[in-house]
């Protein structure tokens, strides 16, 4: 059989232990293919372990949980995955006892979601998914030869329980749809990198702190335990060579009890057994021996490599130059640990300044705005299928409404615009009802025509528009169970006291606005205020909204470049091109609440003015007036105001500040339109 060749490999759990050394392994032996990687980052995952695979210009980090659908679609379409390699899963026994729904969820629940997604998407070649050699059940202690794949499956607690459910899955996926599954089984691992729950790590740091080892019962619980680097080269076999339909177990025929283990660990630190050996209470049910029959993963030419010895002083050479690797493990190390934290946090701890830089380059790809969606190799998949989105979006005509739909024809997303007027409640149910949207996107609203000012004198159609249209929109959608991501203002702010002008202390969301000067801004304040009691609606409060087309009457870049006089005040801007596709992924992240969606730091006219020359036009002159003389030709006052973007800014750390986006968005681009003389501003 030919060997398969991967180009684009999804690992799930890669920042855990076994995983993170098949993913080094992989981007070092073979630097052509991308790795995307996706872990949640609980407690037993450090971005550390995938330090000598950060540098390669192939390998992605996402942050995400394999049981958020939308995300693990959008990650196999945007990156053309072909391949992926499952080992994401809660793999501690000790862990499931007592907290077993936890076990569910990640590893059957997590596992269907990314089976659904291979057979909606219909682009993989291969799905390997990792199992365990503890679904067999208990090998009898006198049985000379070890289960063989065609072994029945006798699992004995709540974790090899959920694995085995797993595999059923993988198995019905791969009859029913024809996916191209292959099942691995694999004995204990241990070495460097690996979370001190497990017995081995734990042994080696009590021992380092002169502790003593806890063992389970009277110890003579038989084990089989293999070296990291040899079980990351087994499912390098196994990638290339092992075949679609197939089980494979990664194992050793070399034996020890768990006793035995500890003696090996107290002779390396020169410690005396019976003095530092303690005994406890079992588990409630703890299998004595697993064996495993390895000779159908030697057919394809993989062999053990590591001596027990060898493996063990490495492993014990590594943990004593790296005992903080895991931070405060304390927990970890008694006899019957339990999860440190609750499931799906981070491990603040672990996120130096260097590892950061790993999150950040995952957040900047999945933000990107390129998304090709591969054509189904199956011809029963609708288009409707391939996607797990589709959008609702209100505002056709505006600014914002209208760079929506053109970002979803070109990520792929299915959209529709709503037919019906946002305040009429009747029409809103009857948009929701015919387009079956996944989420709402709201840019409806009036901002004035062709200024704010005309809202002074037309206050029951700004309500309309702006109050009543919104709420509408979001408690239809609340009785939908849909998402409204509503495009908001940053106008209801201006510089204070505590905020200001010059200081870069910006309002955050929890801030009380502040600026009434005009109605407009009145009605967005007073919507984002009733907004709150509504739990499916993420409010973003847009900033002066610039764009690269400088077409767009709407954009305020060509408002002022035709304003006889300019006030020169720095204010927060969002430039649409970079912003709006981010809040397309906020939408799939299912982020809700306020958010400043700005971007960082502030920016005059007059600095918007000096590009505007230097890169469109070489002869523009302008001329500023002051707030005063401003305030005697206009009906209502303008806000001018910063808003803090901290918050967006952790969940997208790659988010350009206002300069640097107006640079790369607006006037870069411009500039080669003018030069071509296309400029049509």
């Amino acid at each position: 059989m030919a060997a398969y060749k991967p180009k684009n490999i999804l690992i799930t759990g890669a920042a855990g232990f076994i995983a993170s050394h098949v993913a080094n392994r992989l981007i070092r032996n073979y630097p052509e293919y991308k790795i995307v990687v996706l872990d949640k980052l609980d407690y037993c995952s450090n971005l550390k372990n995938l330090s000598p695979s950060r540098s390669s210009p192939k390998f992605k980090f996402v942050k995400g949980d394999i049981a958020s659908a939308d995300l693990v679609h959008y990650l196999l379409i945007t990156e053309s995955i072909d391949t992926i390699m499952h080992f994401a899963a809660q793999t501690h026994v000790d862990n499931s006892f007592g907290n077993s729904f936890e076990f569910t969820k990640n590893n059957i629940y997590g596992t269907h979601v990314l089976l659904e997604a291979c057979k909606v998407t219909g682009q993989i070649r291969r799905f390997i998914h990792v199992s365990t050699d503890e679904v067999y059940g208990e090998t009898d202690e006198n049985a000379v030869v070890g289960n063989h794949e065609a072994s029945q499956l006798l699992p004995t607690n709540p974790y090899s329980a959920t694995k085995a459910g797993a595999e059923m899955l993988v198995m019905a996926y791969g009859s029913s749809y024809g996916l191209p599954v292959i099942t691995t089984r694999g004995n204990n691992v241990y070495g460097p990198n690996q979370f001190p729950e497990k017995l081995i790590p734990k042994f080696i740091l009590l021992a380092l702190r002169g502790q003593p080892l806890p063992i389970h019962g009277d110890g003579s619980n038989v084990r089989s335990y293999l070296y990291c680097e040899d079980v990351a080269e087994a499912f390098e076999v196994i990638l290339h060579r092992g075949e679609i339909g197939h089980v494979y177990n990664i194992g050793t025929k070399k034996e020890r009890r768990v006793i035995d283990v500890a003696k090996d660990i107290c002779k390396l630190f020169a410690h005396d057994p019976d003095e530092v050996i303690k005994f406890v209470d079992n588990r409630p049910f703890n299998d004595q021996r697993y064996f495993l029959d390895d000779q159908k993963l030697k057919t394809l030419g993989w062999s053990e490599k590591t001596a027990w010895e060898e493996g063990l002083r490495k492993t014990m050479d590594w943990y004593t130059a790296n005992p903080d690797w895991w931070g405060d493990v304390s927990g970890a190390l008694l006899p019957h640990p339990r999860m440190l934290l609750m499931p799906g946090t981070e491990r603040q701890s672990d996120c130096t300044e260097e590892t950061k830089s790993v999150v950040s380059h995952a957040n900047h790809s999945i933000s990107q705005r390129r998304m090709v969606v591969p054509v189904s190799k199956s011809a029963s998949f609708s288009s409707a299928e391939r996607s797990s989105f589709k959008f609702l979006i209100y505002g056709k005509a505006g600014c914002i409404g209208g760079l929506l739909g053109k970002i979803c024809e070109k990520q792929g997303i299915p959209y529709e615009y709503g037919k019906g007027r946002v305040e009429d409640r009747l029409q809103v149910q009857s948009d929701i009802l015919n387009a079956k949207p996944t989420h709402v996107f709201n840019a409806a609203g009036v901002t004035g025509r062709p200024t704010v000012d005309w809202c002074e004198t037309h206050k029951q159609e700004t309500i309309r528009a702006n109050v009543v249209g919104t709420l509408t929109l979001a408690d239809v959608c609340k009785e939908n169970g849909l998402l409204l991501m509503n495009y908001g203002s940053g106008c209801i702010f201006e510089y204070d006291a505590q905020h200001p002008q010059g200081s870069g202390i910006g309002f955050k969301e929890e801030d009380t606005p502040n600026f009434t000067g005009c109605f407009y801004s009145k009605t967005k304040a007073m919507v984002e205020d009733l907004l709150k009691d509504y739990e499916n609606v993420c409010t973003l409060r847009i900033g002066m909204p610039a764009s690269s087309d400088l077409s767009q009457h709407r954009n305020v870049i060509r408002k002022i470049t035709r304003y006889s006089k300019v006030v020169n005040i720095p204010n927060s801007f969002t430039v649409l091109d970079e912003m709006l596709p981010i809040s397309i992924e906020m939408a799939k992240r299912n982020l809700k609440g306020i958010w400043n969606f700005t971007n960082p730091s502030v920016v005059s006219h007059n600095e918007i003015l000096e590009m505007y020359k230097a890169y469109v036009d070489p002869g523009f002159t302008w001329v500023n007036f002051t707030l005063e003389e401003q305030a005697k030709v206009i009906a209502s006052p303008c806000s001018n105001y910063e808003l803090d973007v901290s918050k967006l800014k952790r969940e997208f750390p790659d988010l350009l500040p206002i300069k640097e986006s107006l640079m790369k968005y607006v006037f870069e681009h411009n500039m080669v339109a003018f030069a071509n003389g296309k400029d049509d501003a």
